[in-house]
């Protein structure tokens, strides 16, 4: 009997981790037309989309219909499932998933990430090593239940326009913080999106990133690590790549990256880095 792992699509990771999973689409709402994510529309589309959309687009969660879809088969095919889930805080994707998998009593695993985008990506990824040593769906779940508290995801955003659209700052906020060329930091604190710092400038701003992740207890090069980037090109998380080399040094080998998908894309806009990993201490 083989462990499934299941995850929505709002979960971001590398090309060879997203091979090995099953990811559930969330909507994508574009004012009144809607979009199946990674089905009708991809990252690239998203945000071309976004760059000259007026109005922020919106999500909604998949229905326990479709998560018990996934889930029968498995099921039906002998496997079991662990089921991976963007923050419950964020998304009612945990409560759909975990309604479908009341069916599936001792067969089907349902996990709050707590994160969301890479965050939750870097979680997937550990949970594959955890299929690979041959651990039961049970003992994988009450893992990723454990680890998921060491999780950091923190980013660093190129423009404040999109909080502004969002709502999240006023438009004078937005103006003389774009006046001072303004980067504001971002992560994620008891599954919420929350604003963790501001900079003047990229330098600076990426140097208020590398203190970030000292102060969320530093990376442990041991497990999953994770970058990550919104918009049509990687070229700001290069230059943060090599502005922080000495933070990644250490990791021993190629950083993997990721395009950050459409839930935190929104409010963050084009050209955000973001990093995620799990803290040493």
């Amino acid at each position: 009997m083989a462990v499934r792992i299941i995850v929505d699509s709002t979960t971001d990771m590398p090309q060879a981790v997203a091979e090995r999973v099953t990811a559930v689409p969330l909507v994508i709402h574009f004012g009144p037309k809607e979009y199946v994510d990674g089905i009708d529309i991809d990252t690239q589309r998203f945000y071309q989309m976004l760059v000259n959309s007026e109005v922020l687009p919106t999500t909604s969660q998949p229905t326990p219909y479709a998560f018990d879809e996934v889930f029968s088969q498995a099921v039906a095919a002998g496997d079991s499932v662990v089921c991976v889930t963007i923050s419950a805080k964020l998304s009612g994707t945990y409560q759909s998933a975990s309604i479908a998998a009341a069916g599936y009593p001792g067969r089907v695993f349902v996990v709050d990430s707590r994160n969301v985008t890479i965050g939750a990506g870097i979680l997937v990824e550990y949970a594959l090593g955890l299929v690979d040593r041959g651990y039961s769906a049970a003992r994988i779940a009450r893992e990723l239940e454990e680890k998921r508290e060491k999780v950091r995801l923190l980013a660093m955003l190129d423009t404040l326009e999109y909080l502004k659209k969002g709502g999240r700052i006023s438009a004078t906020v937005a103006f003389a913080g774009g006046l001072l060329n303004i980067k504001p930091l971002i992560g994620i604190a008891d599954g919420e999106v929350k604003m963790v710092g501001k900079a003047r400038g990229g330098k600076q701003a990426a140097g208020h990133l590398t203190e970030l992740i000292a102060q969320a207890g530093g990376v442990d090069y041991a497990m999953p690590v994770l970058l990550g980037y919104t918009g049509l090109e990687d070229s700001l998380l290069r230059g943060y790549v090599q502005i922080s080399r000495e933070l990644w040094e250490p990791f021993g080998r190629e950083l993997d990256s990721a395009v950050v998908g459409s839930v935190v894309g929104t409010h963050a806009g084009p050209g955000a880095v973001a990093v995620a990993f799990f803290a040493a201490e």
